[in-house]
C-alpha cells in the first residue's frame, strides 16, 4: 500500500468570492468533515503548504500579470477579476497557498516521504492563463507543478490528466507547444469555457500531446471508464510520463449543479485506479492530485473521499 498526502491549509477558507458564489470556502469544510468522520483523514501524511515563490509562479504566469494581482488585492470587499472571478483581502494569500501546496506536494513525493498527495486547495486553477484571471482561477496550480517536476527535479516527461467537467484551457495553453507535457482532458462539450475540442491538438512541436475527449451530457460511469481505457492508456503508456499530475474536479457528479454529465463517487475511484496504474507502470506511482471543481457539498466530499481512498489501495 503507497502512502498518500493530504495538503490542506485553513487559511485555503480566507479566498471569499461572495454569498452565493458556487466556489466557496465551504467546498473545503465539507471535504475535512468528510474525511474525518470516514476515517480516511487518519491513513494520511498531513502535508503543510507553503507560499509559492515568484520564480516558480512565473514559469507558467506572466510578470505583469502577477503585478497585477499584487496592485488589486485589496484591503477590504472584493476586486473583480473577470466576471466570474474575484478577490477579497484572502484570495491573493490562499492562492500563494494553493500553488504552493502543489509545490510541496512535489518535494513530498520526490523526497519519498509519500507516493501520492491529494492536495485540498483553493482556489483552483486550470481556467488560468498567462496572463489573465479566468473561471474561479488565479494561479494554474497543475501547471505550476508541472514545470517544477521538470525544473527542480530533472524529471523528463509529465502527464496531466484532466477530468474536471470544464475543460483546462489555461493548462492546455501552458503546453499546447511543448512534447514533455502529455495534456489529456474529458469535459463537457459544449460547455463553459468554449475550448477543448477534439482538433485541438497542440502545436508545432507539441502537436499530439494534446488530447481532448469532449463528452455529451448525461454520461457517466462507463462511458468515462470506456474513454481512460481506450484513449488515456495507450497514449499514456506511449507517452511513459515520469510524474503524474491530476487536475481533480468533481463537477462531473450527476448531482453537481453547474453540469449535466452521470458520474458517481465510484466512477471517480475507477478513473483514479486507471490513472494510478499508468503512474505505477511509468512514474514509480507518483501522483499529484489537485482539487479542481465540484459544487455540490456532499456529492464534492463522498467523491473525494473514494477518490483518496483509491490512491491509499493503489
Amino acid at each position: 500500500m503507497g502512502k498518500t498526502g493530504l495538503v490542506y491549509d485553513s487559511r485555503y477558507l480566507g479566498h471569499d468570492m461572495g454569498a452565493g458564489h458556487p466556489e466557496s470556502p465551504n467546498r473545503l469544510r465539507a471535504i475535512m468533515q468528510q474525511l474525518e468522520q470516514s476515517g480516511t483523514a487518519a491513513r494520511l501524511t498531513m502535508i503543510a503548504p507553503r507560499e509559492a515563490e515568484d520564480e516558480w509562479i512565473t514559469q507558467v504566469h506572466t510578470l505583469a500579470y502577477l503585478s497585477m494581482l499584487k496592485t488589486h488585492a485589496p484591503a477590504s470587499g472584493r476586486v473583480s477579476l473577470d466576471p466570474d472571478t474575484s478577490m477579497s483581502p484572502g484570495s491573493l494569500p490562499a492562492a500563494y497557498l494553493a500553488a504552493g501546496g502543489a509545490l510541496a506536494a512535489v518535494d513530498a513525493i520526490m523526497n519519498k516521504q509519500v507516493e501520492h498527495v491529494f492536495c485540498a486547495v483553493r482556489p483552483p486553477g486550470h481556467h488560468a492563463e498567462a496572463g489573465h484571471a479566468m473561471g474561479f482561477c488565479l494561479f494554474n496550480n497543475v501547471a505550476i507543478a508541472a514545470r517544477y517536476v521538470q525544473k527542480k527535479y530533472g524529471l523528463t516527461r509529465v502527464l496531466i490528466v484532466d477530468w474536471d467537467v470544464h475543460h483546462g484551457n489555461g493548462t492546455q495553453h501552458s503546453f499546447e507547444d511543448d512534447p514533455s507535457v502529455l495534456f489529456f482532458s474529458t469535459h463537457q462539450f459544449p460547455h463553459y469555457p468554449g475550448t477543448g475540442r477534439e482538433s485541438e491538438r497542440g502545436r508545432g512541436t507539441g502537436e499530439g500531446y494534446t488530447i481532448n475527449v469532449p463528452m455529451e451530457a448525461g454520461e457517466g460511469d462507463e462511458e468515462y471508464r470506456s474513454v481512460f481505457q481506450k484513449s488515456l492508456v495507450p497514449a499514456a503508456d506511449d507517452f511513459k510520463p515520469d510524474f503524474v499530475i491530476i487536475s481533480a474536479g468533481f463537477d462531473a457528479h450527476k448531482d453537481d449543479p453547474l453540469a449535466s454529465m452521470g458520474l458517481t463517487e465510484e466512477g471517480y475511484a475507477d478513473l483514479t485506479g486507471i490513472v494510478a496504474g499508468i503512474a505505477k507502470r511509468h512514474a514509480c506511482g507518483r501522483i499529484l492530485s489537485s482539487l479542481e471543481g465540484g459544487y455540490n457539498l456532499t456529492a464534492l466530499a463522498a467523491s473525494v473521499d473514494r477518490h483518496i481512498q483509491a490512491l491509499l489501495a493503489a
